[in-house]
């Protein structure tokens, strides 16, 4: 009696043991899949600057354009989503091919430069004698997931550099709709409305 009992035990104890040795086994074959796929891929994004035909009046300015200033946010290289006006998020698996406010920063310059009216276009730290500053402060570059819209919204300070005058404030602001449910779509979107914005400021840099 006795000793079928401890039988019993034994056999209880070797058929945990091995449910546990399966689960352990199981285990390391999903963590092995896991890093023989690699991580989830991520969808990266640019933006494109316009050309815009302007009058060459101001050529001989050369113009300074900082990083813009930037809520947090907005500080990152993630394409925001907005489900209401006080909920944020971040459209999964997509980013921008660098932190908004460098990649808007990179885009402006480029644009200034494309436009034909300036002398110069640069960023802090490349030795211009600076006329002009262009201060953006981004205000929106959102996606309305329930207007199916994006929104982008900078408005720009024109500062004399020389004495420090403010020349121009304005902000510039565009929507565009979302033809549909992938990140290229709402790139597509942000792309349309970011050019809109950046042919406006184009237009009245240099007055």
């Amino acid at each position: 009696m006795t000793s079928g009992r401890r039988e019993g035990r034994g056999r209880r104890r070797a058929g945990i043991a091995a449910r546990l040795f399966a689960a352990v086994a199981l285990s390391g074959l999903v963590a092995a899949c896991a890093s023989i796929a690699g991580p989830t891929p991520i969808d990266t994004f640019d933006l494109t600057a316009p050309v815009v035909a302007t009058p060459a009046r101001g050529r001989t300015l050369q113009v300074l354009v900082p990083e813009p200033v930037v809520d947090r946010a907005y500080d990152g290289d993630r394409l925001l989503v907005r489900p209401s006006a006080t909920e944020i998020a971040y459209f999964a698996g997509a980013q921008w091919s660098d932190r908004l406010p460098r990649l808007i920063q990179s885009r402006l310059v480029e644009a200034l430069e494309k436009s034909g009216r300036f002398h110069a276009v640069g960023r802090p730290g490349q030795g211009l004698a600076i006329d002009r500053q262009m201060i953006v402060d981004i205000r929106a570059f959102d996606y309305l997931v329930a207007e199916r819209r994006v929104e982008v919204a900078l408005s720009v300070k024109t500062m004399d550099d020389r004495n420090g005058r403010v020349l121009t404030v304005r902000e510039h602001r565009a929507e565009a709709p979302v033809a549909g449910d992938t990140a290229k779509d709402v790139v597509l979107a942000f792309d349309a409305a970011f050019g809109r914005v950046l042919g406006e400021i184009v237009a009245g840099a240099g007055r």
